[in-house]
């Protein structure tokens, strides 16, 4: 039997690795193995575990696999680069990045006294003759950084010519100076894409296509999988919650004899014991309920939120911030009005009245309270102070005795009938917990597992598995659109690398249904609705944007056309002739560098525009974010300097601003170089098949 799976594991059939294919991704048209791949990955986790102590978990182990690929993206498409450029590190730069004048950072960290500052050849010879006598450990880690110092040397010479590459010119400097000085005044006549209805732009699936062919680096996708896919939950039934109850209660007798409260909570208890002394205000709604609480009495079981609880009053003492319990009914007025807020009051103090006559305060608040605890006969439990508005607290903070006050209460809110359930008390409570999940018993997994399993026979096909989903109201149809191959999550679902990974199983066809999978608490079917290939969009995956984007694009044309044959001598006879829909609009102190246009908004080329005119002249159309503008500049206005006897800035400082240009467009170089050498690298990335 074992022959059998492990020919199966690693032969011609294999399911895990795809058949004889082995491949986990291509990279600038060379296969990564995966052997090859698992070998850098143990590398990571071995680096994982001496930095942390321990190995990584399941998420940072998943972490660590994606830093892996990555790396070896990065090191295979700059290997090439380097090649190139006859890029090299010699034995001799080696030795000097760490025994020589210009050690490695790293090196010079490890070696630099704290005390003083200076950094100790010597200590680096002395460590280095001694390093076979040094852990194990220590010994893989220095080779390692070895290993990778030929290779981060070799990528700072890289960076360093893309630096180079990078020029200001001292003409550049002084335009963004004299940018930075100025301000310009303009107008604009401005024509929006919303006065063309949409409805009035045609747009065909030919015209789509062929916009997005023009506009390629704007709609470039990576491979995606939809999915529309049912849940059939495994969660605690009534049965459960109830069996879970009878054994956390059968620990109340030995729980209220212990006197280690901390120890027994350790050894029957989900959750560590706290300790903490808690407040009237802080307790639970169900220890609220009991009232006063006595020293070494357990309550419960108490169940909420998923589980069930057994809590033991473990001692008391005086606190510093008193909590007061008590009930209300709000009564609103009808409309902000005089009379309507006397109609409150009035109703207010009636209810108050027939309250003293004996009728029922709970009774009346669920009849006449409009707020959230009329279902609680007005209950609101114990709370501190700061918790409730200043003249509902002044009122019940300032009660000497418990029952209902003799007159209303105003507050923002509206008039409340208040009674006072428990005076101000400080005492606080620390108290022993022991919560149990409430967890579905093997019975109700069973019964979930048989749904899904019905549910699957019944469901050959998509068609089928959603007519299914229709006749069953408990059941309820999600859909996923465009999962990358690397997701570990689909939509809410934490732990779907199952359901990623059939997705993306080459022989997977539009249509097919999977069979149920176990994914977070919950059995998942689902069905592949739509394959995306890496590539371009197609018309069909971004209809709706694209279909904005290009009537924007055609209703510009419409509107730059027209008001290139509206001829006048001003703005305003251009606008006239336009007709009602073009506005005139002043642009006073327009800053180069802003973008915006007062009154209009974000619109960069009409900025640029004005800039470069004459005082007096106007731009042709521009067909910019909000819509269609000529503008005319009309004055460049100097930053005015400060007035005299004031103190005046500095003198530009032509070097640093310079500097500070030549940083900035070295980083935007760099950057956009490894985005570049990315995309050339055609990577393809196939590890789904494995993880």
């Amino acid at each position: 039997m074992l022959l059998f799976i492990l020919s199966d594991l690693f032969g011609g059939q294999s399911r895990f690795f795809g058949g004889r294919d082995t491949t986990v991704g291509t990279i600038a048209g060379k296969e990564v193995d995966y052997q090859a791949f698992e070998a850098e990955f143990e590398k990571a986790k071995n680096n994982f575990a001496g930095q942390q102590g321990r190995q990584p978990n399941d998420q940072e182990a998943a972490s660590l696999r994606d830093q892996t690929w990555n790396s070896l993206v990065s090191r295979t498409m700059l290997d090439k680069q380097f090649a190139d450029l006859g890029l090299m590190v010699t034995d001799k730069e080696l030795k000097d990045l760490v025994q020589g004048t210009n050690p490695h950072q790293a090196i010079k960290q490890a070696f630099t006294d704290p005390k003083t500052g200076i950094f100790d050849k010597a200590k680096v010879k002395d460590y280095l003759r001694n390093l076979d006598k040094a852990p194990a450990e220590q010994q893989a880690a220095w080779a390692e950084f070895e290993r990778n110092l030929g290779p981060d040397r070799m990528r700072a010479k890289y960076e360093a010519l893309v630096k180079l590459s990078s020029y200001v010119t001292k003409y550049e400097v002084e335009r963004a100076q004299k940018d930075q000085k100025l301000t310009a005044n303009a107008q604009a006549v401005f024509v929006p894409y919303f006065t063309i209805a949409d409805s009035a732009i045609a747009v065909s699936d030919a015209q789509l296509t062929d916009y997005i062919a023009r506009h390629r680096d704007r709609y470039k996708v990576e491979e995606g999988r939809s999915l529309e896919y049912v849940t059939i939950p495994v969660a605690p039934s009534a049965a459960d919650s109830a069996a879970e109850r009878e054994e956390i209660a059968a620990l109340t007798t030995q729980f209220k004899a212990t006197t280690n409260d901390s120890l027994f909570v350790m050894a029957n208890s989900d959750q560590p014991y706290s300790g903490a002394f808690v407040g009237l205000g802080d307790l639970s709604p169900e220890l609220r309920k009991v009232g006063n609480l006595t020293v070494g009495e357990v309550y419960g079981p108490f169940t909420q939120n998923g589980t069930t609880q057994l809590v033991k009053v473990s001692a008391e003492k005086a606190g510093t911030s008193p909590a007061a319990r008590a009930s209300h009914i709000l009564i609103k007025a009808a409309a902000q009005t005089p009379e309507a807020e006397a109609e409150a009051k009035q109703k207010a103090q009636d209810l108050i009245d027939r309250i003293n006559k004996g009728e029922d305060f709970a009774a009346l608040a669920g009849q006449f309270g409009t707020d959230g605890t009329a279902s609680q006969g007005g209950d609101l439990g114990y709370f501190t102070k700061g918790r409730m508005v200043p003249e509902f607290e002044t009122a019940v903070f300032g009660a000497t005795k418990l029952g209902t006050l003799p007159a209303p209460v105003k507050t923002q809110f509206g008039y409340h009938v208040l009674k006072i359930t428990a005076l101000p008390d400080a005492r606080t409570y620390r108290l022993a917990t022991i919560q149990k999940s409430i967890q579905p018993s093997d019975a109700t997994h069973e019964a979930a597992y048989t749904k899904a399993q019905q549910l699957r026979a019944a469901a050959p096909n998509a068609a089928a598995l959603l007519a299914a989903v229709g006749k069953d109201k408990t059941l309820t149809k999600l859909e996923a659109k465009d999962i990358p191959s690397a997701s570990r999550a689909v939509n809410n679902l934490q732990n779907a690398r199952e359901l990623v990974r059939w997705a993306y199983d080459a022989e997977r066809k539009v249509g097919d249904v999977s069979d149920p999978m176990e994914i977070d608490n919950q059995f998942v079917i689902a069905t592949l609705t739509g394959k995306r290939e890496k590539g371009l969009a197609t018309v069909d995956g971004i209809r709706d944007q694209v279909t904005a984007e290009l009537r924007k694009e055609l209703k510009g044309k419409v509107i730059a056309d027209k008001l290139a044959a509206a001829k006048g001598n001003t703005l305003a006879d251009i606008a006239a002739k336009y007709g009602p829909t073009a506005q005139v609009k002043q642009a006073p102190n327009v800053q180069f560098g802003n973008g915006s246009l007062p009154e209009i908004g974000y619109e960069p080329a009409a900025v640029g525009a004005i800039f470069g005119l004459k005082p007096g002249k106007r731009s042709a159309p521009i067909t910019g974010e909000q819509g269609v503008l000529i503008v005319q500049l009309d004055q460049l206005v100097e930053v005015p300097a400060q007035p005299e006897g004031q103190p005046q800035p500095p003198a530009p400082d032509v070097a640093a601003m310079r500097k500070q240009m030549e940083q900035q467009r070295q980083n935007r170089a760099q950057g956009a170089i490894y985005q570049l050498l990315q995309e050339k690298a055609d990577v393809q990335d196939s590890r789904v098949k494995f993880y």
